[in-house]
């Protein structure tokens, strides 16, 4: 008897876990979920993004929310979405690497992607704070003003990559570039490095994004530029 209870409590539990698996298990939620660890969005923001219907983002974003792991808030007329907890993130990061470290196809979809990246090595986490302590470099947030403005890294100046070529001539070419966005897969700073190197500027981009940073426990600021 107490084996079959135990045996009970064993099927609700996993029941339990299987529930974040099955929140996780669409691409457009983990799409969603990596573009709320940059800060929080509106619905509407969030469905121009991604080139969704508002009633198809909506579900997604219930779907999480029935999970636990988005919360919402309403504004006006807008309805504002957030992550739970940091821990969030945490997870996607972990189903990302595990899918970088066993797939080979994503590697393959990367590569074709952005094509010569590797070409210019990027700066890793510890090199960019080691670098930035001893003002060696400008770090730019390449990412749109609201997120800079949600959360960036400390002492990184605000230049979205849709800026960048009316901005050049306030960036002197006596410096070094070190420029970051969302994530690995983000094309925001490939995009602003290759404008700078255009240019005659010395540029690279970070390896990691904004989420990772911040879940490194280094730096960060908030409010947009003064």
């Amino acid at each position: 008897m107490a084996d079959a209870h135990h045996r009970e409590f064993k099927n609700r539990l996993y029941a339990q876990f299987a529930r974040i698996g099955k929140a996780l298990s669409s691409p457009h939620r983990l799409e969603l979920l990596e573009l709320l660890a940059q800060g929080e969005r509106t619905v509407d923001s969030l469905a121009t993004e991604m080139g969704l219907s508002l009633a198809n983002t909506s579900q997604h974003l219930q779907a999480l929310r029935q999970a636990a792991l988005v919360e919402s808030r309403k504004q006006g007329l807008y309805v504002y979405y957030r992550l739970v907890e940091p821990a969030v993130f945490d997870v996607c990061r972990a189903v990302r690497t595990l899918a970088e470290h066993r797939l080979a196809e994503l590697d393959r979809l990367v590569r074709e992607h952005f094509g010569e990246r590797a070409s210019i090595e990027p700066v890793r986490m510890e090199q960019l704070l080691e670098r930035a302590r001893a003002a060696e470099v400008v770090i730019l947030d390449t990412r749109p003003v609201s997120e800079y403005a949600a959360g960036h890294i400390a002492g990184a100046i605000s230049v979205p990559v849709d800026d960048l070529q009316q901005r050049l001539r306030q960036l002197p070419r006596n410096k070094e570039y070190v420029a970051y966005c969302r994530g690995p897969y983000c094309v925001y700073a490939d995009r602003a490095v290759e404008i700078l190197r255009g240019k005659g500027r010395r540029a690279r981009r970070l390896l990691e994004g904004f989420p990772e940073w911040k879940a490194a426990g280094l730096p960060v600021e908030t409010g947009a530029e003064v």
